[in-house]
Formats: structure tokens, sequence, C-alpha cells
């Protein structure tokens, strides 16, 4: 029988894909294998699996034999390659005993015994129907921006995905949120039938995947497949339902100021922002926008209690009313790396809104006591602190995640608080308590499903254990 060739060249970008979904801390000893098969028109094909996610690569070049299949764990294939040249290529071969690799060793073929599995052990490979749905550049790079929005906290799970929301069929949007930040990308219609809530991995961002021609999307109900010209990645959905992010979305009409950045000058913004002092750098790291006398400046200080420094930016302009804002620098710098150059504000709690053309990202701002900001004095051309009589609002911790907390006109003036209004605040107190009660239920289910899901992991591993017990006890010496 003909081995399966396997270059050099093309086997060590393809391990490095296919480790980042093989668990090295599975019990279960296949998941640690990579499925080598040669199909009977000599295409070779390598799988590695989490029993959650499938990565399937082609290789370039076919290898003439009849059909054929075989399992090598991943580890020894990386050591192998590790040691071989370049323009060399590993040869997997069957034996009685189990499967070889050979390799080049001076003028002779070396080999290294590989440890035999069962076939019926390794987890099939899912197949979805239907045709392929190509998504083009933009949408690839909307779902990465989505990517880098979504939350990596496990207890709230349906969080850990990027969510093509379907359920506009003229207009899907893709989303992705830790609830402190959102952002969300429209201007797409995809022949969709149901949204789509996948799952983040670190290997729809590798560059090798990126880089191999146009992505094309498969989905049911609970799976979902995105591959490449070479590359296929499956995975299960995430199970449970996406919350309404429209409802954390700003209306655009009652943004009362504008500020519009220069495109051009985004960059050097941005390392302007890296360079400006920062007081709480392991905390929020603080940073404020303040529209004031016709300019835009930064606002940054290096403790909690030294004066606000302010720095003018140059080629900005603002519109509306004056305000001062405050939230994290990091969101601020991510918004600007996506060329999100317009910035639109309503009050000094409310989210901030950064957007260009169809792709917007939501802000919490930082919360903050004392005056108003619009009563801070005027701001000189070059960076100044300003007069004590008049200080700036010092920023406090954030509000809970995507939640608002306003209050009554009267207390804002100074004025004594109607009967009206202290109903007012106190329906807007009994709002907030409900919303918190609400988002500690969401989590509960959520480490609760999470919990479900590893009994069932244990629970298959369990089994593939029991069934290779019997499998060995049918054996005879």
């Amino acid at each position: 029988m003909n081995p399966i060739s396997l270059p050099v060249a093309e086997l060590k970008p393809a391990l490095l894909g296919l480790g980042k979904v093989i668990n090295s801390r599975s019990t279960l000893p296949v998941l640690q294998y990579v499925k080598v098969e040669r199909t009977s028109e000599g295409w070779v094909a390598l799988t590695s699996t989490d029993l959650d996610r499938f990565v399937t690569v082609r290789l370039e070049q076919p290898s003439t034999g009849p059909a054929m299949t075989v399992f090598i764990p991943h580890e020894q294939l990386v050591q192998l390659t590790k040691n071989c040249d370049r323009n060399e290529s590993l040869l997997i071969d069957t034996t009685p005993t189990g499967p070889v690799i050979k390799f080049a060793l001076a003028d002779n073929l070396g080999e290294s015994k590989v440890k035999l599995i069962p076939l019926a052990e390794f987890p099939v490979t899912p197949r979805l129907p239907g045709e392929a749905i190509p998504l083009p550049p933009e949408l690839r790079r909307s779902i990465h921006e989505a990517m880098d929005c979504a939350s990596i906290d496990e207890t709230r799970y349906v969080l850990n995905g990027t969510f093509i929301d379907a359920s506009n069929p003229k207009a899907n949007y893709i989303v992705g949120t830790d609830g402190r930040h959102l952002y969300s990308a429209n201007s797409f219609a995809l022949p969709l039938k149901h949204s789509v809530l996948i799952p983040n991995n670190k290997f729809l961002g590798w560059k090798e995947f990126n880089n191999d021609g146009e992505w094309q999307l498969k989905a049911d109900g609970t799976t979902v497949q995105i591959s490449s010209r070479r590359w296929r990645f499956i995975s299960k959905q995430i199970d449970g339902k996406y919350p309404d992010w429209r409802v954390t979305v700003p209306n655009p009409s009652d943004a009362k100021t504008h500020i519009t950045l220069d495109p051009a000058k985004l960059d050097a913004l941005i390392k302007l922002i890296q360079r400006m002092p920062c007081h709480d750098p392991n905390k929020y790291q603080t940073i404020g926008l303040e529209c004031q006398q016709g300019q835009f400046l930064l606002l940054g200080r290096d403790t909690s209690d030294t004066p606000w420094t302010r720095v003018p930016v140059p080629d900005a302009k603002f519109e509306g009313q004056e305000v001062s804002i405050f939230l994290c620098r990091r969101y601020l710098i991510k918004a600007l790396e996506y060329g999100l150059n317009t910035i639109s504000l309503n009050e000094e709690i409310h989210p901030l809104r950064f957007h260009h053309e169809g792709r917007q990202m939501i802000v919490m701002p930082l919360r903050i006591d004392g005056t108003s900001s619009r009563q801070t004095p005027k701001p000189q051309p070059a960076p100044v602190t300003p007069p004590p009589s008049r200080p700036v609002p010092s920023p406090a911790p954030p509000p809970t995640p995507m939640i608002t907390t306003p209050t009554s006109e009267g207390s804002a003036t100074g004025e004594p608080k109607t009967a009206t209004e202290e109903v007012i605040d106190l329906t807007l107190l009994l709002r907030d308590k409900l919303n918190e009660g609400f988002n500690l239920l969401r989590e509960l289910s959520l480490k609760l499903k999470a919990i479900n899901r590893d009994q069932k992991t244990s629970a298959r591993e369990l089994n593939s254990v029991r069934s290779t017990l019997r499998s060995l006890q049918g054996l005879k010496l």
C-alpha cells in the first residue's frame, strides 16, 4: 500500500492551525490525535477536534494511492517536523501492529511507531447541507471587530460569541458586546433563515486562515461552518438567546454634540492618547473628552489628586452643546483603530456613540460626581491646569454595564424636587433594581448551562472509555 505523503512545508503551518482546537488538558486520548485521511481521488485532509469544534485542512498536492484513514498524535507530528528539512516529507504507512511515520534519516528511512487507536473512537465531523454563503471582505472585517468586542467572561457565555442578527432579512447586523461596550455593523443582507451565534475561537483570527481566500458560511439551527479555500471550521453555536442589543443603542436623533475627526489623522491621535497621563492605569484607564469654546480637548492627569491636563486635538470639529465626558481609553483607542471617526454625545451619563457609515460602537461612560462638567473654565490653547475654584469632576466607578441611571432635572439645577419628580426617581430606582435582578438571573442560567455542558462532555468521554474497555475485553491473547 502506498503511504500518505505529508510535505513538511505544508505540514508545519497545518499543525499550527489544527492545534488551535486541540485541548491539551482533555482526558480523552483520541482528542490529542489528528485524523489523516486520503480520498479515493488522492486528496489528503487532516482534521482535529475538541468535540465541540472541528478544524480540517486539505493539502495542496494529492498523494497517489487507495483511500486510507489513520490517527497520528498531534504532538508526535510536531516533534518530527521540527527536525525535518522544509523540502522533506513525512510518510504515513500502516503495518499489522499499527501506523508508522517514516522520515529521512541520512541515506535511509527512519520509523516512528504510533499508538493504535480504533477508527470508531474519533468523533464524526458534522456535515451541513445547503449552499455556502460567500462572505465579502467587509463582512469578514466586521466579524473580527465584533469578536474583539465580545465578552470573555465564562459566566456570560452567551456573550462569548459574534452574533449575526438576521431578524430583519433586508438588513442583517454583526454584533459583539461584553456589557461595557458594544459593536454593531449593518449593510449586509445574507440569505439566512435564522440568526447565527458564532463562538469566538482563536482559529478564526489566525492569519493563515484569513489569508486563504474568501470565507463562506453555512449554518443550521445548532451548527455553523466557516470555510476558506483549503480550511474548514465547524463549531456548535452558542446555546442561548442573545440579549436585545438594540435597547442599548442611543437614538441618533437625541445626540446634542457631534465630534468629527480627520480620518487621515486617527493614527496620530491614537499615539497622542497613549501618551496622555493616566491616574488609574490598572483600573479604568480614564481619559476625558471635552468640547468647550469651539475646541475639542483630551483630559488626563497623573494622580487622582492633581488637576486635569488639557490637550487640544487639532483638525477636529464639533457642533452642538458643550460637554465633558469620561471613558476608558482602551475603548476610545479601539474605536479609532476601527476608523469610527464621528463621536455623538448626549449627556455626561449617557453612552457615547462612535460611528462611520454602517459601523458603530457604543461605549458606557465612567460616572462622574460633583458639579456639571459644562461649568468648567475656558480652556487655553496649550495644556494648562484649571482654577481651583471650578474643578473638573472626578470619575467614579462605572455604572452597571449598558444600563444608565438618569436623574431628575430638579436635582441637577439645585432646586427642590417636586412630588412628581420624587415619584419619577423612585420609578427609575425600581427599574434599575429589576434590571439588576434580571442580570443576576441571566448569569445564573448561564452558569447552569456551563455546568450542564461540562457534564455532557464528561459523559461522552466516559462512554468512549467504556467502549474502549469493552473492545479490549473482547481481545484474545
